[in-house]
């Protein structure tokens, strides 16, 4: 069995984020054949700026995020909720991704398979950054996992004070997710 590459992205930069730990979860959790590799680098991307996107003079950090994901096999994005939407940090890496002004190097998020989970302290958890996001996905052609949504309403109940996902539910939420896009993963190198 291949063991695909996912790369996890936390729209957090808050050191105790749950949605940090959402992703620490789902690589304790993942299941055969996938290795999940978190991102840590978010902070270090700039405000996007169309006259620094050509890779002659790309800043460095968005040149490897940019390298990363192309290299990826699938994506798996925790968003917290900000505003009713996601985050902008998270949102303006996903603007440095999605283009190729050059028509040089190819779109990384073109088509890569992506899964979207979320946590929050509210009752409503992260549905509408998570929608927000999905509408993102559809401009650049990237090959979101529809089912199951994971949506982790009331989180600081979720995750034990070392910031451990101890809700069964959720584990197994997460499983299904990760499962799901094993499953498009497969079925994108079976094409």
């Amino acid at each position: 069995m291949p063991e695909f590459k996912i790369l996890a992205i936390s729209g957090s930069l808050r050191a105790d984020s749950h949605n940090s730990a959402l992703l620490r979860a789902a690589r304790k959790h993942q299941p055969a054949g996938l290795a999940i590799e978190i991102y840590e680098d978010l902070r270090a991307i700039p405000p996007y700026d169309l006259d620094l996107d050509t890779p002659e003079v790309r800043p460095a950090p968005v040149a490897a995020l940019r390298r990363r994901v192309t290299e990826a096999d699938g994506l798996l994005i925790a968003t917290p909720e900000f505003n009713y939407s996601v985050p902008g940090v998270l949102k303006n890496a996903i603007d440095w991704v999605s283009t190729d002004w050059t028509q040089r190097e190819g779109l990384p998020l073109l088509r890569k398979p992506v899964a979207i989970l979320g946590a929050a302290p509210t009752n409503f958890g992260t549905v509408r950054a998570q929608l927000a996001l999905r509408q993102v996905f559809v401009w650049t052609n990237t090959d979101v996992v529809v089912k199951p949504e994971v949506h982790l309403f009331r989180s600081h109940e979720r995750f034990d004070e070392n910031g451990d996902l101890t809700d069964e539910t959720s584990i197994g939420l997460v499983r299904e997710l990760l499962d799901a896009l094993k499953t498009k993963i497969e079925g994108r190198a079976a094409e």
